[in-house]
């Protein structure tokens, strides 16, 4: 690729700087090739140096669209199929149980580190350059291109950028320097995988979530590996405390949280480990950014419309975002693209963000709340969590 920008042709963009290698960058440098625009993806992190991160299940609508990108392929042997979601209480009462529908891909888990880094060998067996230690600060938009700025002094130039650069977004703020912060949803989440024995059988397919007494736990486990996560409610974030808990503080606290659960809470925290836990961190999202692009700048994945993990989707969200801006980029001007794209987005991904914010208050209910909970789940899961119901969310695809 030329060092400047390649002259558009009636508008349309043909380079683009991508900021950020996590899930939604590599995918937006994948959709842009099969678009014919040119892109390169800067990450700050170097290979090898973060987390390989605790279970991402990648839900049928996102594995859709990364097979419109020929990038799904890989992906199983990594993961653990994931063709059910079991739904428990605390007493080990099955509240429901949600099937992934047969006609749709079939549901994957794999660690969230694991899923960007299949994506960026993807993207660069491909021929997309990844250039690594490059830590975003700021952009200037000429009119003509957008000349990006490292905070290593060094800058790089394309027709637009994309900033896929998490909920805590620099590319957020050049776009709207209003934008609202990310709104902490009550809960802190914990995760991670054990490898070899782990105290509990295969799971068969199905990821087990329990709503626990004083807290959520999840697991899924196909004999050999095992991933869990947990979320425990705190009203009052610290984030300096929270970073500066150890691994056997945080094991601890999950014990008494679960003490008094049915279920393999207590059995696999016997078996994990500082190497395989990642660090916790504040579940966050953002209900509604007012603004998606600004010029040649726009905004893909938690950037845009960062939904908690409580939704299942965020990856999903990620991948069906770039597929969709890339579609709109190769038929339309810039401006024009990047307002189609938006229309097209946003208001699908607002309602998976409004739906994992309900179940983020369900995981963390007091116990008067919990009992009706734990009482009516039931009656809602078997008339709503049917495949029919959430097609709109799993069979959703993109026509190309």
């Amino acid at each position: 690729m030329t060092n400047g920008p390649i002259t558009s042709t009636a508008g349309r963009a043909r380079t683009a700087l991508i900021i950020g290698g996590g899930v939604a960058g590599p995918a937006a440098a994948l959709a842009l090739r099969k678009a014919g625009i040119e892109a390169r993806i800067f990450e700050t992190h170097r290979p090898g140096t973060g987390s390989k991160g605790g279970p991402l299940t990648l839900a049928s609508n996102g594995l859709s669209a990364l097979r419109l990108l020929d990038a799904d392929a890989g992906l199983a042997a990594e993961g653990i199929a994931t063709p059910r979601m079991v739904i428990q209480s605390g007493t080990g009462k099955v509240l429901g149980t949600v099937e992934t529908d047969p006609d749709l891909p079939m549901c994957l888990t794999l660690p969230r580190g694991r899923l960007a880094d299949l994506l960026r060998e993807r993207a660069a067996a491909e021929g997309v350059p990844i250039v690594y230690g490059k830590r975003f600060v700021d952009a200037v938009d000429t009119g003509h291109s957008v000349i990006a700025q490292f905070d290593d002094h060094t800058t790089a130039e394309a027709d637009l950028l994309i900033g896929c650069d998490g909920i805590r977004s620099v590319a957020r703020r050049l776009v709207d320097p209003a934008a609202p912060e990310p709104r902490y949803t009550g809960l802190i989440g914990l995760g991670g995988y054990i490898d070899g024995p782990s105290g509990v059988p295969s799971t068969g397919g199905s990821f087990h979530m329990i709503f626990g007494r004083r807290a959520f736990f999840g697991h899924l486990s196909d004999g050999e590996r095992t991933g869990w996560f947990a979320n425990l409610p705190y009203k009052h974030l610290d984030r300096d405390a929270v970073r500066e808990t150890s691994f056997e503080e945080w094991t601890r606290l999950m014990r008494a949280a679960f003490a008094d659960d049915a279920g393999p809470a207590l059995d696999l925290i016997d078996h994990m480990t500082p190497e395989g836990f990642i660090p916790a961190s504040p579940l966050e999202d953002l209900p509604h950014v007012p603004v998606w692009s600004k010029g040649r700048i726009a905004l893909i994945g938690d950037a845009a419309h960062a939904t908690s993990p409580s939704s299942g989707q965020g990856a999903s969200l990620a991948a069906e975002s770039a597929v969709v801006l890339a579609k709109h980029l190769r038929d339309l001007p810039v401006e024009r693209a990047f307002a189609a794209y938006e229309r097209e987005r946003r208001s699908r991904v607002e309602r998976v963000i409004a739906e994992a914010a309900r179940t983020n208050r369900s995981k963390a209910a007091g116990p008067v709340a919990a009992r009706f909970r734990d009482a009516l789940m039931p009656f809602f899961m078997a008339r709503f969590a049917t495949p029919e119901r959430a097609a709109w969310q799993h069979a959703y695809t993109i026509e190309w």
